[in-house]
């Protein structure tokens, strides 16, 4: 299996750009699997005011027109999305092929700033693509040994993990080399692959620095996106 990792930078509130984005990706690679970015369609914002206007339930008429848009992928695609299920709101991970949806996670392990807004999943699915089976976690989901371990424990081989580590720009820094060492814990406890899914650029004093990779079971990088750029990342699994 060829999986992609696309690092891109921020889109707010903008549905299209992004859905262009994951198009302007797929044509970059002949990929089997393509991980996008932590709320990637709609642009990770957790205020009350942005969660509620961008959100989007999944058999909508508005999420339809997105999966109309992608109905011509090949790849299999994980998107990052801010999830409307009933009154509650949800920082999910949406796995789509062929213009339909095969499934959701929502994630875990919320924030401080994010548990006023986002709902927990409580759930942990798996999902075989060429043959590989694969779980999700999200961004902060990782500082956690337990997401990662029910993902092994459902028999997958492959973690993936949307993030999107945008943050005060001096904390940007110290923390640029320590998301892949969080990561590289998890990988080693398990014995899982992990394709991981970042932005990069700025906003108002705010800094994302990636890193967009694959981390093989020990732990080591074998692919990644050069920091403060976009693109994707590929290798075969």
């Amino acid at each position: 299996m060829l999986i992609g990792v696309g690092q891109t930078p921020e889109i707010l509130g903008d549905v299209d750009a992004a859905v262009d984005m994951i198009l302007g990706f797929v044509h970059q690679a002949d990929v089997d699997l393509l991980v996008l970015p932590e709320c990637f369609l709609q642009g990770y914002l957790v205020t009350a005011d942005h969660v509620r206007e961008q959100a989007l339930e999944i058999g909508s008429p508005e999420f339809g027109a997105v999966l109309r848009r992608l109905s011509q992928v090949r790849p299999m695609l994980v998107v990052g999305m801010i999830e409307r299920s009933g009154g509650a709101f949800h920082n999910t991970a949406v796995v789509i092929a062929g213009g339909e949806v095969l499934g959701r996670y929502r994630k875990n392990r919320l924030t401080a700033g994010e548990s006023p807004v986002f709902a927990p999943g409580d759930d942990y699915p798996v999902f075989d693509c060429k043959g590989v089976r694969f779980g999700i976690n999200i961004c902060y989901d990782a500082q956690f040994p337990e997401p990662a371990a029910r993902i092994a424990a459902a028999g997958a081989t492959l973690l993936v993990h949307p993030s999107q580590n945008m943050m005060p720009a001096d904390r940007a820094v110290h923390w640029q080399h320590q998301h892949n060492k969080i990561r590289a814990r998890r990988v080693r406890e398990t014995g899982l692959w992990l394709a991981a899914a970042d932005i990069t650029g700025t906003r108002d004093g705010r800094l994302a620095l990636g890193p967009t990779c694959v981390l093989n079971p020990d732990g080591e990088v074998v692919a990644q996106v050069p920091t403060g750029t976009t693109g994707m990342a590929t290798f075969r699994l």
